[in-house]
């Protein structure tokens, strides 16, 4: 359960650029559209025409092509990590990411193999007749991290941070959220769906008849999980997050599930309890452990044995889940090639083992140099608007300050890096090299369960185009691979920097004091530090601000399809602050500087405009649909416009007035922090 937040999603692998190369390119402007009615348009538009999405992607915009350049220097290393394997150090980290990449090429030996390595897995399923022999499969689930029905895993314990306990939360679904299985607007999905699962059921032996009924039968199943789910905007809430309870009083939430015996099979010695996290869901799911046939359990647990093996079987089980998951529910016509999906698994199976090869040629030290000078101004930015509230009484002022002095910024990569000692990866078997990838994760995992929380761990691999907020280590945290243009130039202009990575920056230090970890204090204990007052005024400025998402509709072909504002609150606020801190930090380290138009852009129009151009993209109809319904982010047009739109910086950049639509002003303009 780690409850890491992604924020702009952006990457690069370029050396860093002259200051010549991190302009924005004001060949880009469509100076057709008036930056005051629809900035995304005047800043973004040209680039938007003339880049479709690719045929093998569900998106296209900046941050997506970088990805590409990731993908490409990971496939560097990793051909070059395979070429040498042979000759390299027993052990090493070179040879095992060689390995498991050469493993996962081999498609002549995959094929071979066909389903057969899930053989065993099915094979004891098939055997399950009663409750205990279930609960007793899904401990040995657990264990093999491939835990199916609820999720499990080590986080810091919400009342006491300090800690890492165990927690367990809902989860067992095979469509996105839970109103998938309820709502009439989702019945086709839900009818192709069944047919993907009764198509992995024939793809394994099954007789189509027999096929369609246990199709019937998983899709059934999921469906009474989810209605026992909390909502994705529930679950944002930390109260629907932890639930501490002692095996006792957890075992008579689930009377016919024993949690003793689930932590002796996982070898967790859980000392004086855990996390429940959804007793409403837990309760649900003991009263299908006592009361659900069990060839309805074995036909729900065979299915996900199958779909979640599917990427490391044969090409049919491949694209067999690609037609459901990629071209049924998100509308990507063409599958990626089979280079960029192994580079997926290696990412899964070894993400910073092969980050440790990625830094080494990918992040030089003076951009962690640099990047360090840019956290500490935005971050003393951020002080700088806690003090001068005009809103916050002194009392939470103060306590606020107190959690701003204890974060912890994290740049490029760990200090120190994982052990992969134990993982034995071979040249020649993929599944089996996964399978024991997925067992050594679980199992480092769930050793860290009683032991003290490490404020130094990372939780992106720096390879990752993204950056993150932990609220209950109270760490900001930036990989490499943001740390690059166009975020971040290292010899860079001030006004492209601070507008790029500066405001992902103020974005991951503003979600400390976001809806969500607002209700964390410095120590990441899950406590209230504020005043009713305060937290009343707080609560009137961030509904304010979801109202103005709530009436954004962005997909054009379903007009009343609208961003939810409470699922995406905390973005919302992480980008309305996080770009006025960038901007303040800005203007303090030009302080008594002239101001360089370059290519006829002023200082605070180059800032703005690189703030546009990470969110510069387009998006197929039914992945945005997806996305609508179960991201907390907002779409990417509406962030390019949103924070702005509440700047009298930025109006007065770019001459905007009153009635323009890039200027929200009197009780319309949302200003938080």
């Amino acid at each position: 359960m780690k409850r890491f937040r992604p924020t702009l999603l952006a990457l690069a692998l370029l050396p860093s650029l002259a200051l010549a190369q991190s302009v924005y390119d004001a060949n880009d402007l469509d100076r057709s559209i008036s930056a005051c009615q629809d900035f995304n348009g005047f800043a973004n538009g040209k680039w938007v025409k003339a880049n479709p999405i690719p045929a093998d992607k569900t998106r296209w915009g900046a941050f997506d092509a970088l990805r590409e350049q990731s993908l490409n220097a990971q496939h560097d290393i990793l051909n070059k990590a395979a070429g040498g394997a042979d000759q390299a150090k027993s052990g090493s980290i070179d040879q095992k990411v060689g390995w498991l990449y050469r493993s996962g090429m081999d498609s002549a030996a995959i094929e071979k193999a066909g389903w057969s390595p899930i053989k065993p897995d099915l094979a004891a399923i098939a055997k399950l007749k009663s409750p205990a022999d279930i609960a007793r499969w899904l401990g040995k689930a657990t264990a093999q991290g491939t835990g199916q029905v609820f999720r499990f895993g080590a986080e810091a314990d919400f009342k006491n941070a300090s800690r890492q306990i165990a927690y367990a939360n809902q989860g067992g679904l095979g469509l996105p959220t839970p109103d998938y299985y309820t709502k009439d607007e989702y019945a086709a999905l839900r009818t192709a769906y069944r047919d993907h699962l009764a198509k992995l059921f024939t793809m394994t032996g099954t007789k189509a008849a027999d096929a369609t009924h246990k199709a019937d039968n998983v899709l059934a199943f999921e469906t009474r999980l989810a209605k026992a789910s909390l909502s994705r905007v529930e679950l944002r809430d930390p109260k629907n997050q932890y639930h501490f309870v002692t095996i006792a009083e957890a075992n008579k939430i689930t009377p016919h599930f024993d949690w003793a015996a689930y932590f002796k099979a996982i070898d967790v010695k859980p000392r004086d309890g855990f996390s429940l996290s959804q007793p409403k869901f837990f309760a649900e799911f003991d009263k299908m452990l006592a009361g659900v046939p069990a060839a309805q359990w074995r036909d729900y647990l065979s299915a996900h044995v199958i779909d979640s093996a599917s990427p490391f079987l044969s090409e049919a089980f491949q694209n067999a889940r690609f037609d459901f998951y990629g071209k049924t529910l998100n509308g990507q016509p063409e599958q990626e090639v089979r280079w960029k999906r192994v580079i997926g698994a290696v990412n899964g199976a070894m993400g910073e083992g092969l980050g440790q090869l990625y830094v080494k040629d990918y992040f030089p030290a003076e951009s962690k140099a640099r990047a360090q000078v840019l956290v500490d101004n935005v971050r003393n930015a951020l002080k700088a608007r806690i003090e001068h509230l005009d809103w916050m009484s002194d009392e939470t002022k103060a306590k606020a300050i107190a959690k701003w002095s204890t974060f912890l910024p994290k740049i490029g990569y760990p200090d120190h890096w994982r052990s992969w000692d134990g993982l034995k990866i071979t040249p020649d078997d993929f599944f089996d090299n996964m399978r024991a990838a997925r067992a050594f994760n679980q199992r480092w995992d769930l050793d860290h369960i009683g032991q003290k929380t490490d404020r130094l761990e990372w939780g992106m691999t720096p390879q990752t185009v993204n950056a993150y907020y932990n609220p209950t280590d109270n760490t900001i945290n930036f990989p490499a691979a943001i740390l690059q243009p166009p975020f971040f130039y290292a010899n860079g202009d001030d006004a492209i920097n601070y507008g790029g990575i500066g405001a992902v920056i103020g974005h991951e230090a503003g979600h400390g004091f976001d809806d969500q970890g607002s209700q964390f204090d410095g120590d990441g204990n899950n406590t209230n530090w504020w005043t009713a007052e305060d937290r009343k005024r707080f609560d009137e400025r961030t509904a304010l601000l979801g109202a103005q998402f709530d009436a954004y509709a962005p997909i054009p072909s379903m007009p009343d399809k609208h961003v939810n504002g409470k699922l995406t609150m905390g973005e919302n606020i992480g980008d309305l602050g996080g770009l006025n801190f960038a901007y303040d930090a800005l203007q303090a380290a030009t302080a008594g500087k002239s101001d360089p138009m370059i290519d006829g852009l002023s200082r605070d129009q180059r800032f703005f405009l690189s703030w546009a151009r990470v969110w510069r993209g387009n998006i197929r109809d039914k992945a945005a649909l997806v996305l609508l319904n179960s991201d907390p982010h907002a779409p990417a047009q509406f962030r390019a416009i949103a924070a702005p739109s509440n700047m009298p910086a930025f109006a007065k950049a770019f001459q905007c007035k009153d009635g323009d639509a890039m200027v929200r002003s009197g009780d319309k303009r949302v200003q938080i922090w």
